[in-house]
């Protein structure tokens, strides 16, 4: 069965010459449908760089990115904006809400902008701020909700309509440690739905509920650790790379 997400000797160098920087360096990462993967690392290990790669937001410098079995390097730019639409959720460090729009309007924008009629939209919406327990606050602007609130409102966004993929930069970052850990559960339930997930976070005790953890130091992939083992493993893992 053809992975969700293939990263195949993926390499990203930003400038030229003595300024030249490699954010990822021959980079393999293969994520299924049903797997929630989260990637670990210190600061300006690659980890978002890889994620904005994944979710087409920026170019590899070489190797494949394939989302589907589909090589994004062969589809044009407006191919890879209609996949972003359809297949691939992502759920941005600082949310990325729109202030002018209320939260029903936020999560269905992305089905507007790909034709899908509005009150299929609206259904489809509603649907997924049911499964994020926020439709109460449906109506109401991103500037009236608490961080959680919004937070909920992005992942429900990231998972409305038929997505393949969903990625996440440091998802609980503004969360504290309940409603961080309430975030993960959902991510993780969202690929128990056949969506494959990948998550940017540095807490160790989230990453365990992710099914597999791959950790990156400057650029490269350093290790893999499969998660039943608890979050304990996690850190010894990471302290050994």
């Amino acid at each position: 069965m053809t992975s969700a997400l293939e990263l195949r000797h993926v390499s990203k160098a930003y400038g030229s010459g003595p300024s030249e920087v490699n954010a990822l360096s021959d980079v393999d990462l293969a994520v299924d449908r049903g797997e929630l993967v989260a990637v670990m690392g210190p600061s300006g290990s690659g980890k978002s760089t890889l994620l904005t790669i994944a979710g087409s937001l920026e170019e590899a410098s070489s190797g494949q990115v394939l989302v589907d079995g589909v090589d994004l390097a062969t589809v044009s730019r407006s191919e890879r904006a209609m996949m972003r639409r359809r297949s691939i959720g992502y759920v941005f460090q600082d949310f990325n809400l729109l202030p002018g729009l209320t939260a029903l309007e936020n999560v269905t924008l992305p089905l507007e902008l790909d034709g899908i009629r509005a009150r299929a939209a609206r259904a489809a919406g509603v649907q997924a701020l049911e499964e994020l327990d926020v439709v109460e606050h449906a109506d109401r602007y991103p500037d009236e909700l608490s961080g959680g609130e919004r937070q909920r409102v992005a992942i429900a966004r990231a998972i409305v309509g038929d997505r393949e993929l969903l990625l996440a930069d440091e998802p609980t970052g503004a969360l504290d440690s309940v409603n961080g850990e309430g975030v993960m559960r959902l991510l993780h339930a969202a690929t128990k739905r056949g969506v494959a997930g990948v998550v940017v976070t540095h807490e160790a005790q989230l990453a365990s509920w992710a099914d597999r953890v791959v950790f990156l130091r400057d650029g490269h992939v350093v290790d893999q650790t499969a998660t039943p083992a608890g979050p304990d493993s996690l850190l010894a893992a990471g302290e050994r790379s």
